[in-house]
């Protein structure tokens, strides 16, 4: 593959990569009903356990339709993006951060950090069950943790939120998906509670 970082982001994105590839640990077989909430398709770090001092500013942002950005250009690969995302958390003021065990930079996040791409029954599971694919390749049920809210600047579509503080969209496509296997009056069956896709009043 190409490297898509374009030549000034190699240093700053490869510090970050560097100091936790270390502890990321190769893919388990593992149920997506599983706890703690998996973002990608690999264990995630244990960032609860990391308090690292220094916090900066590199310029990352994901913008609102979910892409990152690093100096005002792409992160096209895709293994970047799903590292980055395994270290990311919502602090108690308010700001998105990447965090490793030396250090934590600032995310600007315009609207929600993760999407939900899909949304499928999982095979053999009783109550029906449905589980939401992430863009960034991990997997969770939509159950009572993970229930849905609406989101009025999305069109009323709805997110998700997940372990660290974050949260995941509906893309519009995953969305539409939902809504067409919703009854007449506009639920769906997931976990053995009915969730309405009906926009608040």
């Amino acid at each position: 593959m190409a490297n898509s970082i374009p030549p000034g982001q190699n240093d700053a994105l490869g510090q970050l990569a560097a100091a936790v590839s270390g502890v990321v640990t190769a893919s388990d077989v593992r149920s997506p009903l599983a706890q703690p909430d998996w973002v990608t398709d690999r264990r995630p770090p244990p960032v609860e356990r990391w308090h690292p001092e220094h916090c900066g500013d590199i310029g990352m942002e994901i913008r609102e339709d979910g892409s990152w950005w690093h100096d005002g250009s792409p992160i096209r690969r895709s293994e970047l993006v799903q590292l980055f995302a395994s270290i990311l958390r919502l602090e108690e003021d308010g700001n998105y951060y990447l965090v490793t065990p030396v250090e934590k930079v600032v995310v600007e996040v315009a609207l929600h950090p993760l999407r939900v791409i899909d949304a499928e029954p999982l095979a053999g599971h009783s109550p029906d069950v449905l589980i939401l694919t992430l863009n960034t390749g991990g997997q969770v049920p939509l159950d009572k943790r993970h229930t849905l809210t609406p989101e009025p600047r999305a069109a009323d579509a709805a997110y998700i939120t997940l372990d660290n503080g974050l949260t995941a969209l509906f893309t519009r496509a995953a969305w539409y998906r939902l809504v067409n296997q919703a009854d007449d009056s506009g639920g769906i069956y997931s976990d053995g509670r009915r969730l309405s896709l009906m926009p608040s009043e």
